[in-house]
């Protein structure tokens, strides 16, 4: 009988609890695995959030962020009065047109006072004054001007090229400028950034009308 019962004894000790019953690790399976896709799933989700954080602030510092220099350039010109004379020679002329000022940034650009000036060959021969403003964010600032330019103050030897290019019944001259000024981003960040501006003009004598604008920078 004693025998019987120490036989017995290991027994009832795995039913009771020392080692699990198959019952058991089959309900506790499903549980792991549950708890291992959420592991997954959570992982997913935090790499996908990282990735499309990292795509909107890589597009915002290349788009919004990013400053470029505003274009300066002239309008359309329309002449009010032009003469010329090529024996004397000599030449006055007025005409209106546009400034404008393209700012492609997220951000207004303030710029300061400057001069438009006109050239003959390397002479001025008059210059207009654009007022310190602003362009707005992604806009373009226009301005009206009337321009007065003669060649009062050619030396002589520029008035001699003058007159040998008055007898082929065109007069070309030359603009340049250059617009100093600052990009606000967010109101908060100021970034300076220039504007230059060089024009080629064409004027026809026999029509007194420009036949030729070209702006670059």
């Amino acid at each position: 009988m004693a025998e019987k019962n120490n036989q017995a004894s290991p027994s009832a000790a795995a039913t009771n609890g020392q080692h699990p019953t198959i019952d058991e690790e089959s309900a506790t399976l499903p549980s792991q695995e549950l708890k291992r896709k959420k592991r997954i799933k959570l992982a997913i989700y935090i790499s996908a959030f990282v990735v499309v954080q990292i795509i909107v602030i890589t597009t915002f510092a290349l788009t919004v962020m990013r400053v470029k220099s505003p274009k300066l350039r002239l309008g359309a010109i329309s002449v009010q009065t032009l003469n010329a004379s090529s024996s004397t020679p000599s030449f006055d002329m007025t005409f209106t047109t546009q400034v404008r000022i393209k700012n492609t940034n997220f951000g207004r650009y303030k710029f300061d006072a400057t001069n438009v000036r006109f050239m003959y060959e390397d002479r001025a021969v008059g210059q207009v004054r654009i007022p310190k403003s602003k362009a707005g964010m992604r806009s373009t600032k226009k301005i009206d001007v009337t321009v007065s330019l003669n060649s009062k103050e050619l030396p002589s030897r520029s008035r001699y090229n003058l007159g040998n290019e008055l007898k082929t019944g065109v007069l070309r001259l030359r603009s340049e400028a250059r617009l100093a000024g600052k990009v606000e981003l967010m109101f908060v960040m100021k970034k300076k950034k220039s504007a230059k501006m060089g024009c080629t003009l064409e004027f026809n004598l026999s029509t007194k009308k420009i036949q030729y604008l070209h702006c670059y920078y």
